[in-house]
């Protein structure tokens, strides 16, 4: 094709490949496989142009078909590369084996390349390759052709995106898009840097002067209708799909419909299980049988993913299913509901309907064992409506580590449930909010949970779910509080536990610990002891013993600051020992964090540095990098307070790194804060002094109390030099 570009890397393996000539490893064979319209065939036939100087005797073509309804025989494609080669039409044999041994006995003595074009399976291919080392083949297949005797297996991928903009510009007109460079990137990105794409809207706009590539971006921003926006004459990406899905099995053409269902970027055999209601063994033999069609990529081992086309595709392949359903049904038996997913919606119903379902529950299965190890001697997680079975997990780091991997897939489950109409239907999405709670810990997608969680909320004030709308409001002030919106997370939390008064009291005792915080940080101690205090109590009726002990380590803060250090002591000593004693790991180190600060602050200082370092080991392990940042920063306390500034500055430093790695602005004040007190130690004291007006500047964004001990600090420290 003259508008062939790109591919170089490619470009130069194959004729790597395709050069060895000695015999030996055999016939060179190239099996080039992709998903339909990512060009297998031009490249294979520009690789074919520009190796014509290696194949003196010539080429030889094949259009197998293998994805049309009538793939090509091989005795045809034989009869046609005999009659190519000059054999009379009387001279060539019936059979498909005699045909093949004359057409190799033809090749024995001549350097010729066959190009093997659009290939079913390898046995259609099989008796069509030559058999001398003279000679080489292509092969061209949506499958991976893996049981192809000695072929070199090339998975053929969607063009980079610069090589993207640049066919669309060869073919649009390269004046065109230099002048929207930015807006003609948009436009190649929406077509999932698929060349067949890109070129049906290049050629759609060429052929019309008066738009703009600007005027295309709003026409393929509608995924329901961007397949629609890909044809042109003949050429269409929709139809190149359905040549592909035409050739599926029953099992392989549901699955591949389902699994285009879930709003998330990729899915696990684990979920996949569920949704397809298949055991795993089963669902990855399908998967892969999927993959090996090119339906799906397998971007890791156990994972699996759609290119962003053909998850359109397999959508509206799914949608037709649905209706088909539908017409066969009585009228109002089978309900239909628009369900949307990180952007995407896909109207639904029956069998697509009960699949998410299905992948719901085990994500809500998975996220309430997670909740469960991270936050050992909790009762919450025991009072999630769970219905499915979930995974399994050996420890709350493996929990975790989970939760991060799955957070994208979670929360596109999430929105999808924000589409309900009834109560009830909503609650499952809350609580798997609420059992996602330990990612809040590792200080990633804040932004999603406000976001996830605003929307639920509205729905569930709309739907009046009272048992959702409390659970959205404490994680929502989870979210507020760890950005220091102080003021907006007492009124979330507030208003949660009025809610609970209603009887659903799954989150009552933690709801009222959180006020206690709150009340804490905002100064208010003797408020905040009571607060714990009851949270204790409301804790204790539940037999939530990790409760307890986590009121009175927490509480121990509110102690000192009233000047009561035996009692701050003696509460924290009391929360780390009930923790000890339940065998709680993450409550183990939460409790050494606080009984550290207490130390640190009563002048115990090796204690102190000995609490604090068990405990930054075990965030550090289990990737909860708000309290790694924390832990950091009180240990470049506790050193200043033993005159060690410069473990105390390598200490604020790396609080400084992390709370800036997680976009946590408290935690950034807190380490500039302690960062310059431990520069002022070292001598450094403009540097020193930078620090702590930038902490004050942060503080005071934040409405945070600190702001006004910094303020004071750096006047006294102005009127002192």
């Amino acid at each position: 094709m003259n508008d062939f570009t790109g591919r170089r890397q490619i470009i130069a393996r194959l004729r790597t490949m395709l050069s060895v000539q000695d015999g030996s490893e055999g016939v060179p064979v190239a099996a080039i496989s992709g998903i339909g319209g990512v060009g297998k065939t031009a490249l294979a036939v520009h690789v074919a142009h520009a190796m014509h100087d290696l194949f003196p005797d010539g080429q030889l073509y094949a259009d197998l078909r293998g994805y049309g309804e009538e793939p090509t025989a091989p005795e045809s494609v034989l009869a046609a590369f005999l009659r190519g080669l000059g054999l009379p039409a009387d001279a060539i044999p019936d059979g498909l084996a005699e045909r093949a041994a004359l057409f190799r006995s033809l090749l024995a003595d001549r350097r010729m390349l066959v190009l093997l074009d659009n290939a079913r399976d390898a046995a259609q291919v099989g008796q069509l390759l030559p058999g001398s080392a003279g000679c080489a083949a292509i092969v061209t297949s949506r499958g991976k052709l893996a049981d192809l005797a000695s072929a070199r297996l090339v998975d053929l991928d969607v063009m980079e995106p610069e090589e993207a903009l640049v066919l669309f510009g060869i073919v649009a007109g390269v004046e065109r898009v230099e002048a929207e460079r930015a807006v003609a990137m948009d436009v190649v990105a929406a077509c999932g840097f698929l060349p067949l794409a890109v070129r049906i809207v290049a050629a759609r706009l060429a052929a019309r002067p008066s738009w703009t590539v600007a005027s295309l971006v709003p026409r393929l921003a509608d995924e329901r209708r961007r397949l629609d926006e890909m044809r042109v004459g003949n050429l269409a990406v929709e139809a190149t799909f359905a040549l592909g899905y035409g050739q599926l099995n029953p099992a392989q053409a549901r699955a591949f419909r389902l699994l285009s269902l879930p709003g998330g970027p990729d899915i696990s055999i684990g979920a996949a299980a569920a949704m397809l209601a298949l055991d795993p063994m089963d669902t990855e033999d399908v998967l892969e049988s999927l993959v090996d069609a090119s339906l799906l990529e397998a971007p890791a081992p156990g994972r699996y993913r759609f290119h962003d086309l053909l998850k359109l595709f397999a959508r509206r392949v799914a949608e037709r299913a649905e209706d088909a359903t539908q017409e066969s049904c009585a009228a109002g038996e089978v309900r239909r509901g628009e369900r949307r997913g990180s952007g995407v919606s896909v109207t639904i119903g029956g069998e697509g309907e009960a699949a998410l379902r299905r992948l719901l529950g085990f994500y809500l299965a998975s996220a309430r064992s997670a909740h469960r190890l991270a936050y050992e001697g909790s009762t919450m997680a025991d009072r999630l409506g769970v219905t499915g079975t979930g995974h399994a997990f050996a420890s709350a780091d493996e929990a975790v580590a989970w939760l991060s991997v799955e957070a994208e897939s979670l929360f596109a489950s999430i929105a999808q449930v924000t589409c309900a109409d009834k109560a009830g239907e909503l609650l499952p999405g809350a609580d798997l909010l609420l059992a996602m709670e330990p990612l809040l810990e590792s200080g990633s997608h804040v932004r999603e949970f406000e976001s996830r969680t605003r929307e639920m909320l509205a729905v569930a004030r709309r739907l009046d779910a009272v048992s959702s709308e409390l659970r959205c409001r404490y994680v929502l002030g989870r979210v507020l509080f760890g950005a220091n919106r102080l003021a907006e997370a007492e009124e979330e939390f507030r208003t949660s536990l009025e809610l609970s008064a209603g009887g659903d009291s799954i989150v009552t005792g933690e709801v009222l610990n959180a006020l206690a915080v709150v009340a804490g940080r905002r100064r208010r101690h003797v408020e905040a002891l009571a607060w714990f205090e009851a949270a204790r109590e409301a804790f204790r009726e539940v037999g939530a013993r990790g409760g307890e002990a986590l009121t009175l380590s927490y509480s121990a803060r509110d102690h000192l600051f009233l000047e009561q250090p035996k009692e701050a002591i003696a509460a924290a000593e009391q929360g780390l020992a009930l923790f000890i004693e339940m065998g709680s790991s993450a409550g183990t180190a939460r409790a050494r964090y606080h009984l550290g600060m207490i130390l640190s602050r009563v002048g115990r200082l090796n204690e102190a540095v000995h609490h604090h370092a068990e405990c930054l080991a075990f965030f550090r392990a289990s990737r909860q990098r708000v309290w790694e940042q924390r832990v950091c920063s009180r240990l470049a306390e506790t050193f200043i307070n033993a005159g060690r500034f410069t473990d105390a500055a390598r200490h604020a430093e790396q609080a400084l790194t992390v709370s800036r790695e997680i976009s946590h602005p408290y935690g950034e004040a807190q380490a500039l804060w302690v960062l310059g007190k431990a520069l002022n130690g070292l001598g450094a004291v403009e540097r020193g002094r930078d620090c702590l007006e930038r902490a004050h500047d942060l503080f005071g964004r934040l409405g945070a109390p600190e702001a006004e001990d910094l303020r004071l600090l750096l006047e006294r420290d102005q009127v002192d030099s």
